[in-house]
């Protein structure tokens, strides 16, 4: 298989699970074909949105997004704020997120992670960056939520999509990507693969998630971006279309929602700023 330019769309190298080996990481992922990988600094604290933040700004493929995760939108304090909006227009970030709302954890209240969902929403107005939306058993009331904001000509990403057909169509219609990981390659993921087959081409991101979600028959393991290979294998299977066709529309698709630069100015090094705010 030829190699084509790739792009992770939403990965975590800045947690612990790669800490005694992302050189490595990186360079498996290079040798793959990934050209850029967007790591999402949203744990439960300000320390992961500045590591994603400065670990972008050392490696030239690498970008960041940050926010707080849905899971500990109750930890968020109002001081919080000020940070977040200095970092989310920073010049190698280009997304706000993952933000949104988690109802099969349950570990924030459900108004608490509405409440930070929408402040969410307005930071990435303000700092003109598309929203990374992470939505768990909650698809309607996140909609609600979408459909009642003002979204921004950056819009958004649901990643890891999780969906049935008519949510997706109503993030569709929002305008949004949709963003598919490892469970495209799950036996029992056969409604995510008709979404799959279902979604315009131009509205689909790849992704690995990592350090979770790792595709067959990798599943189980530690997840990383050079597996993303393996999402895009099924994505295209399920499409009926070429591998080669379906990275390239979904590396565009990237580029286009995150502002990146050019994949021949990634690969090459030569790493332009996005917009700024």
């Amino acid at each position: 298989m030829a190699m084509v330019p790739i792009i992770d769309s939403h990965c975590h190298l800045d947690f612990d699970d790669f800490g005694k080996d992302l050189p490595a990481v990186l360079q498996r992922a290079r040798q793959a074909g990934v050209v850029a990988m967007i790591c999402i600094g949203s744990g439960p604290d300000l320390a992961t949105a500045q590591r994603a933040a400065d670990l972008a700004a050392r490696e030239p493929d690498v970008f960041a997004a940050v926010g707080i995760h849905p899971h500990d939108a109750v930890k968020v304090e109002d001081d919080w704020w000020p940070l977040l909006d200095k970092l989310a227009r920073s010049p190698r970030v280009v997304g706000v997120g993952e933000t949104g709302l988690d109802y099969f954890y349950h570990l924030s209240p459900r108004d608490k992670q509405a409440e930070v969902f929408r402040r969410f929403l307005a930071l990435s107005r303000a700092a003109r960056r598309p929203f990374i939306c992470h939505v768990r058993d909650a698809h309607e009331d996140a909609l609600a939520i979408l459909r009642s904001e003002s979204l921004g000509e950056e819009g958004g990403v649901v990643h890891c999509f999780s969906g049935n057909l008519e949510q997706a169509r109503g993030y569709l219609d929002l305008g949004l990507d949709l963003s598919f990981s490892g469970i495209l390659t799950f036996k029992n993921a056969d409604e995510i693969r008709r979404v799959a087959a279902f979604a315009p081409l131009h509205s689909i991101l790849v992704e690995t998630d990592a350090p979770y979600l790792a595709p067959m028959p990798h599943r189980g393991k530690r997840n990383e971006p050079c597996l993303v290979v393996k999402t895009l294998e099924a994505l295209a299977s399920v499409r009926g279309i070429p591998f080669s066709r379906t990275a390239e529309a979904t590396a565009e698709n990237a580029q286009r929602r995150f502002a990146l630069p050019d994949i021949g100015d990634v690969a090459g090094g030569t790493i332009p700023a996005p917009p700024a705010a």
